[in-house]
C-alpha cells in the first residue's frame, strides 16, 4: 500500500512540473507526467509597425556568396567523400557503385512536372498582431510580419537588428511559453505559482543569459520554482545511462560533452556550429548539381525550406548497400498556387549530404563555423564568492601549506646545498602555476586547416580531456547520440568505423558501443524525458530554486543549487 501512494505522489508532483526544451528549430514543453510533450517550431512573428524595418530569420541556415575560392573547397570536399564511398564495399562483399552526376542531370534536365489542380491549403487570415509556431509558415508574405527565432546555433539569437536585444528575445521566448501553457496545455497563468518548471539549457552555457532565463521563469511568467539542467546530463538521464559520451546534433549546432553520474565535464565540452540545417542546404547545393527539377526553388521561402528539410528526412541515407542511381517523386504545393509533381534521380548525393559531418568543409555553403568551449566566468559584481574567489583562496591556501612544510622539513633536516634548496623553492612555485594554467586555460579544441572541426575528431578530443584514464576508457565504450539533425539510416555505423581506427591503441580493447536510438525513442525527445525523469526524483527536491529567494539571493542561489558547476 506505501507503494502505491508514494507512486501516486509522484504521479500527481509530475503533472506540476513543466518541462522546457527550447532549440534553433523547434520547441519541445509539456508536463512531466506527459509521454511526448508539445512540440512546435520555436518561432514568433510580430505585425511589422508602419514605416517599421522588416525583419525575417530564415528556417534554414542563410547561404553565403559562392567564390571561386569556396566553390573549389567545396568541390574537393565532396570528390574526396564520393571516393571514399566508391572504396567501401557492400555488405555481401562487393566493391560499391555510382552512377556518374552527368547521367542523373541528364535525366532530370529532361524532367518535367505532373501539374495538377491548385492545392486546398490557404494562406491564414489573421487579424491578431502576434503569431506564434506552426501558424508562422501559413501566413501570407505580403501581411507585413517580421520572424524572429529567439535561438540560433543553440545559443539566444542576440544581434544588432530589428528584436535583436537580449530584453527583445526575452519578450519573445516569455510570448511563446505563455502561448503553449495556455493555449496548447489550458494552464491558466494565475495558476502557474502552483507549477514548477525545468529549462533545458545547452552544455556550454553563459552565465548572463542563464541568469535572464531563471528570472524570467520566476519574475515575469510567474512559476512557483524551477531549476535549470544541462542538455547532455539530461540525454543521459533520458537513455537510463550512468556515463556516456554526448553527442547532439541538433539543427544548427553539434555539441560533444563527456557525461558521468549526472556531471557534465566542463574541458570536454565543444560546440560546432553547424547541423541538421546545414546539411539541408549542402543537400540542396548537391541536388542543384546534378539539374534539380524544381527550377523555382527559394531556400530563403519558408515553405521551400521546409520542403528541402523534408527532402533530406526522406532521401538522405548512409545505407552502403545502396548503389547508382534511384527514382523519387516529391510534390510541391503552395496557396493559390498549381500543385507540381516532379520526378528525379539521386545518386550519392544522398550519402554525401549527411556525411558532411564528417568532412565540415562542405557546411561553407553557409559560411565559416565557429568552434566553442566553456568559458571561465569572468566574474560578477553580484556574486562574489565565485569560482575566481575560491580559485584564488585556494591557491593561496595550498601554497601556504607547501612553504609550511617545507619550513618544517628545513627545521628538522641539516642546512643542505644551495641547489638542492633552489629545488624546494622551485617545487613550491611550480605547484600553484601548474594547477592556474590547468584551471584558467581549458584548452583549445584542434581544428583542421580550413578551422572546421568534424564530428569524428571533436568525439576523439573530447573524450582525451576526460581527467582520468579509467574515465576515458568507459567514454569510448559508450557513445550516445541524440537529437533530430542526424536521423540517418546507418550513420551510427559510420561513425561507429571512423571513431574506431582513431581510437588510441591502450583503448582498444574497449567494445566501443554507438547509441542511436536510445531505448527506442526519437533521439529529438531524449533530453526532454530525461528532465522529466531527473524531476521526479527525490534528489532533484535540492534543486528547486523558489521565486522568493530568487529575489533575495539572485545568481548566489543558482550557483550553490544548480547541479554544474557555475
Amino acid at each position: 500500500m506505501p507503494v502505491f501512494q508514494e507512486s501516486c505522489a509522484e504521479q500527481i508532483q509530475a503533472q506540476t512540473i513543466i518541462i522546457i526544451h527550447p532549440g534553433s528549430m523547434y520547441l519541445r514543453m509539456g508536463r512531466a507526467s506527459d509521454l511526448n510533450p508539445c512540440t512546435m517550431l520555436n518561432a514568433v512573428a510580430r505585425k511589422r509597425l508602419i514605416g517599421g524595418l522588416e525583419y525575417e530569420d530564415s528556417l534554414l541556415p542563410p547561404s553565403v556568396p559562392r567564390t571561386k575560392e569556396l566553390i573549389q573547397a567545396m568541390e574537393e570536399s565532396r570528390l574526396q567523400v564520393s571516393h571514399t564511398l566508391q572504396s567501401c564495399l557492400q555488405s555481401d562483399g562487393r566493391r560499391r557503385y555510382a552512377t556518374p552526376p552527368q547521367q542523373i542531370a541528364a535525366f532530370n534536365r529532361r524532367s518535367n512536372p505532373e501539374i495538377s489542380s491548385p492545392c486546398s491549403v490557404e494562406w491564414i487570415k489573421t487579424d491578431k498582431d502576434i503569431v506564434v509556431g506552426d501558424d508562422i509558415l501559413s501566413l501570407n508574405p505580403d501581411d507585413n510580419f517580421n520572424i524572429h527565432f529567439p535561438y540560433r546555433r543553440g545559443e539566444l539569437n542576440i544581434h544588432s537588428r530589428p528584436g535583436g536585444s537580449l530584453r527583445s528575445v526575452m519578450a519573445d521566448l516569455k510570448t511563446i511559453w505563455e502561448y503553449v501553457l495556455t493555449e496548447k496545455m489550458d494552464i491558466p497563468l494565475r495558476d502557474l505559482k502552483h507549477y514548477r518548471a525545468v529549462l533545458i539549457i545547452p552544455d556550454i552555457y553563459n552565465r548572463q543569459y542563464l541568469k535572464e532565463l531563471t528570472t524570467l521563469m520566476l519574475c515575469d511568467i510567474g512559476f512557483g520554482a524551477c531549476f535549470l539542467l544541462q542538455d547532455h546530463v539530461a540525454a543521459t538521464f533520458g537513455a537510463g545511462l550512468g556515463y556516456a559520451c554526448v553527442v547532439d546534433v541538433g539543427d544548427q549546432k553539434t555539441s560533444v560533452s563527456c557525461v558521468e553520474d549526472g556531471i557534465s565535464h566542463r574541458n570536454t565540452r565543444v560546440r560546432m556550429d553547424y547541423g541538421g540545417g546545414d546539411i539541408t542546404r549542402t543537400f540542396y547545393w548537391l541536388l542543384k548539381k546534378c539539374a534539380f527539377p524544381y527550377k523555382t526553388c527559394n531556400p530563403s521561402n519558408k515553405l521551400d525550406a521546409l520542403l528541402l528539410s523534408q527532402l533530406k528526412k526522406d532521401f538522405c541515407h548512409v545505407d552502403l548497400n545502396v548503389c547508382g542511381s534511384q527514382e523519387k517523386t516529391f510534390v510541391v504545393r503552395k496557396p493559390k498556387q498549381q500543385t507540381e509533381k516532379y520526378t528525379l534521380q539521386v545518386g550519392d548525393e544522398c550519402l554525401v549530404a549527411p556525411l558532411s559531418l564528417f568532412q565540415p568543409e562542405l557546411f561553407k555553403v553557409t559560411g565559416t563555423h565557429s568552434v566553442h568551449i566553456q568559458k571561465r566566468s569572468m566574474g560578477d559584481p553580484e556574486d562574489p564568492h565565485d569560482e575566481n574567489y575560491l580559485r584564488e583562496t585556494s591557491r593561496r591556501g595550498m601554497k601556504e601549506n607547501l612553504e609550511q612544510t617545507s619550513e618544517m622539513q628545513e627545521e628538522a633536516t641539516a642546512p643542505t646545498v644551495a641547489g638542492e634548496e633552489e629545488v624546494v623553492v622551485d617545487a613550491v612555485d611550480s605547484a600553484p602555476t601548474l594547477s592556474n594554467r590547468d584551471l584558467d586555460a581549458p584548452r583549445d579544441f584542434v581544428v583542421g586547416p580550413q578551422q572546421l572541426l568534424g564530428l569524428d575528431h571533436a568525439v576523439l578530443q573530447s573524450i582525451d580531456r576526460c581527467p582520468t584514464e579509467d574515465l576515458k576508457r568507459k567514454m569510448y565504450s559508450c557513445v550516445l547520440v541524440v537529437g533530430s539533425g542526424m536521423k540517418f539510416q546507418g550513420i551510427g555505423m559510420w561513425l561507429h568505423n571512423r571513431i574506431s581506427l582513431q581510437i588510441p591503441y591502450m583503448y582498444r580493447a574497449e567494445q566501443l558501443d554507438i547509441i542511436t536510438q536510445p531505448k527506442e525513442m526519437d533521439p529529438g525527445m531524449t533530453a526532454w524525458k530525461g528532465a522529466a525523469i531527473l524531476s521526479c526524483l527525490e534528489s532533484a527536491q535540492e534543486l528547486w530554486i523558489g521565486r522568493q529567494e530568487w529575489e533575495r539571493a539572485g545568481v548566489r542561489v543558482l550557483r550553490e543549487r544548480a547541479p554544474f558547476m557555475w
